[in-house]
């Protein structure tokens, strides 16, 4: 078997922009079932297929995206345009990846928009949304089997999810979390008088806004950017971030909107994360839908450009890795947190956990894809409505 020097050297990395565009405006249209989903299909389309890069480069890759903020599956194919055809390559991979999802989305919010509040639409959703409520509690128990690796990181997340039912920030609860448990894996590294650096106080992360705010395109980007910057884990933290902001501080969305909205990122193909783009159409029509986009998606941008020559060393850093398990673990424990909160506004709370035991049964014990499940809830949402 040749090594990973000869496949580079019998692969150079170089590939054409519109060969490139071609692959990743194909897996936006098609890239349904969440990140994990897309990111099995780039490795097909980009390992497999055309051999662009072998398993332990495309693995490198994976790990980078780990250990920085933002949207696992998208920061790949930004990673792989950039080892690809460069800058250029960087933004088309990107671009071509996001832009399907988002027209798409934008659709869906101008019909949400124009019909969401009619019964047949509102029950229609009210039919998807034990599925996805559903979804994401399999996610975070295949994520938390993953992440909870010892008592340790157990009792971090355990104290970040009664830290958050408190009302503690949010991203202070990530980095805390991500600090600590560094912090308690590699204290006999440290020097005398090390965590002296710790015990100083830190700048405040989030934004300075306390209670309803009247609505500005400006401050909706600021937020979005914001989110973008800190967003570890998996895309299903964005719940968490979106109802700490959006509904609890700024007062620009009901629970109901913000589970629509999340409901339209699962449904779409492409990043989850395309629900910014619902929510910003909802808050600011067309030009609120793609500030949001570029909002949340940017920073994406920016982190791998600046961390894709680093991936060598960061793959083997302690500390790194015991900031990102520490990271990931206060994720789902936030996760977990928004999800009880989702839950308590059912109109018909029986019926929806009904439908969501029977969706994690089919997910977890039958491996059912989860789109076939939410065009179940959608169908199931249609009857509600034909027989009210």
């Amino acid at each position: 078997m040749p090594s990973h020097t000869q496949f580079m050297e019998e692969h150079p990395p170089t590939t054409k922009l519109t060969e490139l565009a071609g692959l990743f405006l194909k897996l936006g249209f098609t890239g349904f079932g969440g990140p994990a989903a897309l990111i099995s299909m780039m490795h097909g389309e980009v390992v497999k297929r055309r051999r662009w890069l072998d398993d332990q480069r495309f693995l490198d890759l994976l790990g980078a995206t780990q250990l920085i903020p933002g949207p696992n599956a998208t920061e790949m194919a930004i990673h792989i345009g950039f080892l690809r055809a460069g800058w250029p390559g960087l933004l088309v991979a990107g671009v071509c990846l996001i832009v399907p999802a988002m027209l798409i989305v934008l659709v869906l919010a101008w019909a949400y928009v124009r019909f969401g509040y009619m019964p047949q639409a509102g029950w229609l959703l009210d039919g998807i949304k034990p599925v996805i409520i559903a979804v994401i509690a399999q996610a975070l128990w295949e994520l938390g089997r993953k992440t909870v690796k010892s008592p340790l990181i157990a009792a971090a997340g355990i104290t970040v999810l009664i830290l958050s039912f408190r009302g503690v920030n949010e991203v202070a609860l990530l980095f805390g979390c991500g600090l600590a448990v560094m912090l308690a894996r590699n204290y006999r590294r440290l020097k005398p008088g090390a965590l002296a650096v710790f015990a100083l106080p830190l700048p405040g992360i989030g934004l300075p806004v306390i209670g309803a705010q009247v609505f500005s395109l400006p401050l909706m980007l600021l937020y979005f950017l914001k989110i973008g910057s800190i967003l570890y884990g998996s895309g299903y933290v964005l719940l968490a971030f979106l109802h700490a902001d959006f509904v609890v501080k700024l007062g620009w969305l009901t629970n109901k909107q913000l589970i629509d909205a999340i409901t339209i990122g699962q449904v779409t193909p492409g990043p989850v994360l395309t629900t910014a783009t619902f929510i910003g159409y909802l808050l600011g029509g067309v030009k609120g839908g793609l500030l949001a986009t570029l909002g949340i998606f940017l920073p994406s941008f920016i982190f791998v450009a600046l961390t894709n020559p680093l991936i060598p060393r960061m793959r083997k850093s302690a500390w790194l890795g015991g900031l990102l398990d520490g990271v990931n673990v206060a994720s789902l424990a936030l996760i977990a947190a928004v999800i009880w909160q989702l839950g308590r506004t059912s109109s018909n709370i029986q019926l929806d956990i009904a439908v969501m035991i029977i969706s994690l049964v089919l997910l977890i014990r039958f491996k059912i894809n989860s789109t076939w499940l939410i065009g179940a809830g959608a169908l199931f949402g249609l009857l509600k409505a034909s027989l009210n």
